[in-house]
């Protein structure tokens, strides 16, 4: 199935809404958990960069799996970072977690160079993912863990329909609609490596369930 690509910025008030208030904490926890299983043993105790953050709440589980670690959220969407500053303040992460605006491709990013750079379903949303992979290039200190985590492109638009059933079938229909989107604009692992070997980076992509791909390893 060929790649459709979606909007980049997720800027509709009553879309950020929509995911602030979804119940997300089973993939969510499930990404702070594979990050701790692709990297045992290691507690993160400085700076952390969340590239397309949203409304933060990977951020917040991020941390509480971190006590130690301060965290930037990263995120080109004015209506999710709203979201967000009212989540993380209800989860008492004011003090942990900041906000910031901004698109990829920047020059520079407060606190950088960071510790660990983790990212969730941004690389789908983005026309050019190199400006993902050079971010994290530009940002991430030597040695640094990299954790992204996104959607895979199914084989048909058939098999795009019944991941929409199985997995959002009691969504708001936003969510839905966005979902289907999301799967049709989302790359092959194949693809993701490829982008990887043009922006010189040595980590690795692996699928994770039916719907799922993980790229991860140190800078």
């Amino acid at each position: 199935m060929k790649r459709t690509p979606e909007p980049e910025l997720m800027n509709d008030p009553a879309q950020a809404a929509a995911y602030a208030r979804a119940d997300f904490a089973e993939p969510h926890e499930r990404f702070v958990a594979l990050f701790g299983e692709r990297f045992p043993g290691l507690a993160i105790a400085g700076e952390v960069l969340d590239l397309g953050c949203g409304p933060g709440d990977i951020a917040i589980r991020f941390a509480r799996a971190h006590p130690r670690c301060r965290i930037l959220g990263v995120d080109g969407a004015a209506a999710m970072l709203a979201e967000g500053e009212r989540l993380i303040g209800a989860a008492g992460m004011a003090g942990r977690i900041r906000l910031h605006a901004a698109c990829l491709p920047v020059e520079d990013l407060p606190g950088a160079p960071f510790d660990a750079v983790i990212s969730n379903s941004l690389l789908h949303h983005l026309h050019d993912p190199l400006v993902l992979w050079t971010s994290v290039r530009r940002f991430a200190r030597p040695g640094a863990p990299v954790f992204v985590m996104d959607l895979r492109r199914p084989s048909s638009p058939e098999v795009v329909e019944a991941l929409v059933k199985e997995y959002a079938a009691g969504e708001p229909v936003i969510l839905q609609r966005d979902f289907r989107h999301s799967l049709h604009a989302a790359f092959l692992p194949e693809e993701v490596a490829e982008q990887l070997r043009r922006a010189g980076l040595d980590l690795r992509v692996e699928p994770i369930g039916d719907r799922h791909l993980i790229v991860h390893g140190t800078i």
